[in-house]
């Protein structure tokens, strides 16, 4: 809407209710924008956290039943052909990663020892890495809703009010019944950028913090499993 059709609209308006949908119908067409991305922008927020609660609940649950397998005294040998008959994440791929470079070293060259601590290392890093990326995956979509979406709503609520000010002047009436309707439509927009924003930072803090849970564990992990390898590694190399 120009200037000239929001005064004109300006009775109709004030005489009806300021309903979320009657304020956002008469809002100009830039803020229109603001509102519809902002919240499209909440609705994906809310995807992605249901996604990743249950992501990161299935993850620590799987490494809790791994980890109530690998001491509970099972042969890794037999432990390795359970978990590489199957897709897996988390504790269970790096231990597989693990165990099939340490397979495939004495396979090819039973007495060659040179390197293999330092790649069975490597592997498990890299699974780690893996395995972190994933836990990782949309999280920025959330610091960019929590960080960009206030800004967002600010600029639907400057052009909100530029073009109330214009409608202001083209209808020559400045009581509080002409100005406010155009004053909230504005605001609206910052509502729902906060709206989008204030869940988003929040639970990018907490997911962040979770990943961060989750990768500790795992290098825990692949420390002790690392120590338990060298050890027969040395047994090997004595014999």
């Amino acid at each position: 809407m120009n200037p000239a059709d929001v005064a004109q609209s300006l009775p109709s308006i004030v005489s009806s209710d300021l309903s979320l949908w009657t304020l956002f119908w008469h809002a100009s067409w830039v803020v229109k924008l603001v509102m519809l991305g902002l919240t499209a922008s909440s609705i994906w927020l809310w995807a992605i956290v249901i996604d990743k609660t249950v992501l990161y609940a299935r993850a620590r649950r799987a490494m809790d039943s791994f980890e109530a397998a690998f001491w509970s005294g099972q042969s890794l040998e037999e432990l390795y052909r359970t978990l590489s008959s199957k897709p897996n994440h988390s504790m269970g791929a790096l231990f597989v990663a693990a165990m099939r470079e340490w397979k495939r070293s004495f396979e090819g060259a039973p007495r060659s020892f040179a390197g293999l601590q330092m790649r069975i290392d490597k592997v498990m890093q890299v699974s780690i890495a893996r395995e972190v990326e994933r836990l990782e995956k949309r999280l920025l979509v959330l610091a960019t809703i929590g960080s960009a979406g206030p800004f967002i709503g600010l600029f639907g609520t400057v052009v909100g009010i530029m073009t109330s000010f214009q409608s202001i002047a083209a209808s020559k009436n400045t009581s509080l019944a002409v100005v406010a309707p155009g004053i909230a439509e504005a605001l609206m927009a910052t509502a729902i950028g906060l709206i989008a924003a204030i869940p988003a930072t929040i639970f990018y803090n907490k997911f962040a913090s979770e990943v961060n849970k989750q990768a500790q564990r795992l290098e825990g992990f692949a420390d002790e499993f690392s120590a338990i390898l060298s050890r027969q590694i040395d047994e090997r190399g004595g014999n």
